[in-house]
């Protein structure tokens, strides 16, 4: 499998998706691709504005996308597409919309016969066994927590460290030792923002200048830079 999963689409002050973008262009590589693209995290706006935004930057690096909501039939769309990109957003309705599309399996199929995948912050969270470590606020009934599982770990995307002034409530850290009491088994990685995990050829590296922090039940959470190996995180 090949994917590219990144933990959020915009630092501050940068222009949307503006910071991954030439990995994005290295991923996908020199020849044109037109990527399918899944917009149905988007809560607040079109999925007409959110494809523009997309297409905008991804114009920017040869590369094109169109998205789902205009084809009838979707995962008809899927099994032809060249590559797929999934969006940020709200996990819970992205996940909602994909169970209601038949997308979990479709996704997945073809991203096991090699199509390359990008999904930032909800789309990464969607790669995931399951949806349980998203931050966002369940806005809707998923019609069921599992995702795709193309990786067998789970993403905290936008991870933070800091517990801000005034906050009575817990930290992140504290949330995802919450989860891992209840799933002792799986592998949390807490990706801060402007990181990225990039799985090709069976191997898994990050790309960021921040540190990536790992929790496993029962051991201290540690700190892996973009140096280090994350091929074990394949086999949790």
């Amino acid at each position: 499998m090949r994917l590219l999963l990144i933990s959020n689409s915009t630092m501050q002050g940068e222009p949307y998706l503006d910071y991954p973008k030439y990995e994005i262009q290295k991923f996908l590589g020199d020849k044109a691709v037109t990527a399918l693209f899944i917009p149905y995290a988007a809560v607040t706006f079109s999925f007409d504005l959110y494809e523009s935004k997309v297409e905008e930057r991804f114009a920017e690096i040869g590369h094109h996308i169109t998205s789902i909501h205009h084809f009838s039939d979707p995962v008809e769309a899927v099994q032809n597409a060249e590559a797929i990109v999934v969006g940020g957003g709200n996990t819970w309705q992205l996940v909602r919309m994909m169970h209601d599309n038949q997308l979990m399996k479709a996704i997945r199929l073809k991203v096991e016969q090699g199509t390359p995948y990008i999904g930032w912050s909800a789309g990464s969270n969607v790669a995931c066994p399951t949806l349980q470590t998203t931050n966002d606020m369940p806005v809707v009934d998923p019609k069921g927590f599992d995702c795709m599982g193309l990786v067998p770990f789970q993403i905290n995307p936008h991870y933070l460290d800091a517990n801000p002034a005034g906050h009575g409530g817990e930290t992140r850290e504290q949330r995802i030792e919450e989860f891992l009491e209840v799933n002792p088994e799986i592998t949390v990685v807490g990706m801060r923002e402007g990181t990225m995990l990039k799985c090709e050829n069976n191997s898994l590296k990050m790309i960021g200048s921040r540190s990536t922090r790992i929790f496993k039940k029962g051991t201290h959470p540690e700190e892996l830079n973009a140096s280090d190996n994350f091929d074990f995180l394949l086999k949790s």
